[in-house]
Formats: C-alpha cells, structure tokens, sequence
C-alpha cells in the first residue's frame, strides 16, 4: 500500500504564537513530528503542507520534502483539514503520482514513537476500514452513559437516548475520544465521500503517558514537563 504522509503546519497559530517552529526543548517542534515520520518505513512519502515561509526554512532543514507552498485561501483559521489533504493528492496526481491512502500527522502531537505510528499503519492496512485513528480512552465521569444534553422542555436526558443511568462504574462500556495523533484514510474515501473518516473506523489506542495536544500555552507547559520525565526515563 502506497501510503502519503502530511504534515499540515500553517503559520499564524493564536493559542501558542509560532508553535509549530517554537523550540521545545531546543528542537522545533516540528522536528518531533517529521523525525517520526521520516523514520517509518511504512510511509511511501513524507511531506510538510504549510503556508509559511518560517516554517518551509525550518522543514527543510529537517529534511522535510515541501513540494509546494499551501494557497492562501486553504491557511486560514477554519480552514477545514480536508481540502488541505486534497490539495497535496491532487498535486501528485497531476504528476501521475498516486497514493492508496494519506496519513495525517499533526504537529500538535509531538511524542508519538515510530514503533506507534508503523503499529496504526499495520493494523489498518489488516482492519481493511475507510480510515483509522487514534484514540484516548475517556474517562468514566465523561463517559457518553453517564453525561447529559438538554431537551426542548430544558430537562436532561442521557447523551445516549437511554431512559436509565448505568449505575455501577464497572457496568460503563468502554468509550474513547480521538487524540489528534494520526489519522489514516483511503484516498478513495477522502475522494468519492468526502470525508476523512468513512463509514468504518478502526482505532489504536495512544499511551496515555505520553499524550499532549497543544493548543494553548497550558499545553505547551505540559509538553516541556512530559520531555524532561522522557528525557530522564521517569515515564
């Protein structure tokens, strides 16, 4: 399976300015990403998706491929991450490259190991679903049984539809959120659906040890203590 890794890293991030080249640790935090990604063999291609001029310099330093710079009208704020993905496919194929599926690999989550991303690669190439992603178990107090939305009387009702609370922790059935670390999808679903996800989604469950997702500077906090505790083999 002929698969294309991206790496989407516009400028212009509000949460933490700078982010995606901000040095955690005295390495960019691109670095952490694309390091990963270029070290998986299971990746046909590794490429940077980004807008900014920064931000190419640095990839590149780092051995990133960077095919080309990402149109302006695809960097913005709310700029859905699917027409970004698209952009890259349909650069390759006017080329007469094609892939049979695109990995995701955000910026924002930087300790991922290669060992993890070959580990999702595999299982979705044996799972055959329209995509995989990775996921973090949720924990029993946000667990869907157990929290509530608001009905046109402006009463509760459990998020799932069910009349009874599950009462017993131990009776909950096991619920997961996706983390943000990978995403996996067949080119044809992204194509033909429109969608990065499909209609069948498999998962790999993310160490939790290792999980940020940096989007503010609290996280960005969180990052700098989880590389020391790696870095000094305290994880």
């Amino acid at each position: 399976m002929k698969i294309l890794g991206i790496i989407p890293a516009r400028g212009g991030s509000k949460g933490v300015p700078g982010k995606n080249i901000k040095p955690l640790n005295n390495k960019p935090l691109i670095q952490y990403t694309a390091e990963v990604a270029l070290a998986s063999e299971c990746l046909s291609r590794v490429i940077l998706s980004s807008d900014d001029d920064k931000i190419i310099h640095v990839a590149k330093g780092i051995g990133l491929e960077v095919p080309f710079k990402r149109p302006e009208n695809l960097a913005q704020d709310k700029t859905p991450t699917l027409p970004v993905i698209k952009h890259a496919l349909e650069f390759y194929e006017a080329k007469g490259e094609l892939f049979d599926a695109v990995c995701l690999l955000q910026v924002t989550s930087p300790f991922r190991t290669v060992e993890f991303l070959n580990q999702a690669i595999e299982k979705f190439k044996k799972q055959d679903t329209d995509s995989l992603i990775s996921v973090q178990e949720v924990p029993h107090e946000y667990n869907p049984h157990w929290t509530f939305k608001v009905n046109a009387q402006g009463n509760l009702r459990i998020t799932t539809g069910e009349h009874q609370i599950i009462p017993r922790r131990q009776e909950l059935p096991k619920s997961y959120h996706r983390d943000g670390s990978i995403y996996i999808t067949k080119t044809s679903v992204l194509k033909t659906q429109n969608s990065l996800y499909g209609t069948s989604i498999s998962y790999i469950e993310s160490p939790r040890e290792f999980y940020v997702n940096i989007d503010t500077l609290q996280d960005w906090e969180k990052a700098e203590k989880l590389i020391h505790k790696i870095q000094h083999n305290v994880i």
